[in-house]
């Protein structure tokens, strides 16, 4: 059988998803503003939000489900509302939980979903429920299906049609940990060997950082940053804190004394000295010599949870 990835030969575009200061709103309510995305070809795009930060309504316009109050969509280096018909047709998508006949089997349903699709393909279907890990689950009811089983239907529903562009929106949601384990399995596998542009958007920074190229974060519907994840990475740096009785007095010392000048005071009197490691011992000494109390000492690095809490000025992602 050949391949579901070499069954189209794909016109080579380096930008598959682009958005221009696009923008939905609700009455009063922003739901989406003014958002700058690029989605490049080839890679997983994790787009991370808070619920309710405006991932779903942007992933809803990217589709094609609403329409933006303004701004642009291109896909596949076209405007989105002027071939509408034509760039649908090489997506695939699970916006809502997945949708299915109980009282019907995986590939019963997917037949009725491949005719309305107008997908003629002789193994589409079987290919389809193979890629996904549910070929020995064909007999089944997919009323007995777990969640998990019925998100990894879903997206043999979206593959259905060889997509190039597939748009997952929070796909690990309710899944068990063995169902996010598989889930993530799968995502990589198509984006590695059947060569699918894949976004993604999630709540849950953890599983952003195992799966995506690059990344997008969106706060309050604006799109705060883009970025590689290995770039990203690269932003953690490792660094000594020290727990001290007097935090002003201390930063003046680390200036004054050491020269020290690349560290940050935190709260509860908590300061991270960025350069000078290996010293700690020295400016330790120095700082009880002056009266301060250093009741801990810590050699960390900075994680993405405490870059994603300054950027959103508050508490963790997820």
């Amino acid at each position: 059988m050949e391949p579901l990835a070499n069954r189209r030969r794909f016109h080579i575009i380096s930008v598959v998803i682009r958005t221009t200061d696009l923008t939905k709103i609700y009455g009063n309510q922003k739901s989406v503003d003014h958002v700058n995305m690029t989605v490049r070809q080839g890679e997983i795009y994790g787009f991370l939000g808070r619920n309710g930060a405006g991932k779903t309504t942007t992933i809803r316009m990217l589709v094609g489900l609403i329409k933006p109050t303004s701004g642009q969509i291109e896909i596949f280096g076209e405007n989105l509302f002027a071939k509408h018909k034509e760039i649908l047709r090489r997506i695939g998508s699970i916006v809502e939980v997945p949708g299915f006949y109980g009282n019907l089997t995986a590939r019963e349903n997917l037949l009725i979903n491949a005719k309305i699709m107008g997908v003629h393909k002789k193994h589409a279907i079987d290919e389809t429920l193979e890629v996904v890990g549910l070929q020995d689950e064909t007999r089944k009811l997919v009323g007995n299906y777990s969640l998990g089983m019925k998100q990894r239907l879903g997206i043999a529903r979206a593959l259905l049609h060889y997509p190039e562009l597939l748009i997952l929106d929070e796909p690990t949601n309710g899944l068990d940990p063995i169902g996010i384990k598989e889930m993530r399995r799968l995502i990589k596998s198509l984006a590695a060997e059947r060569k699918i542009t894949i976004l993604i958007s999630s709540h849950i920074l953890s599983e952003i950082e195992q799966l995506a190229d690059r990344m997008g974060i969106i706060h309050q519907g604006k799109l705060l940053e883009e970025m590689a994840m290995d770039q990203l990475r690269q932003i953690n740096r490792k660094y000594v804190e020290f727990q001290v009785s007097n935090d002003n007095r201390a930063a003046m010392l680390l200036e004054n004394h050491f020269h020290i000048h690349d560290y940050e005071v935190h709260d509860e009197g908590r300061i991270r000295v960025y350069s000078h490691l290996g010293q700690q011992g020295q400016i330790n000494r120095v700082l009880v010599q002056h009266e301060i109390e250093v009741s801990r000492i810590v050699l960390s690095e900075d994680r993405l949870e405490d870059y994603f809490a300054k950027l959103v000025g508050g508490g963790a992602i997820g």
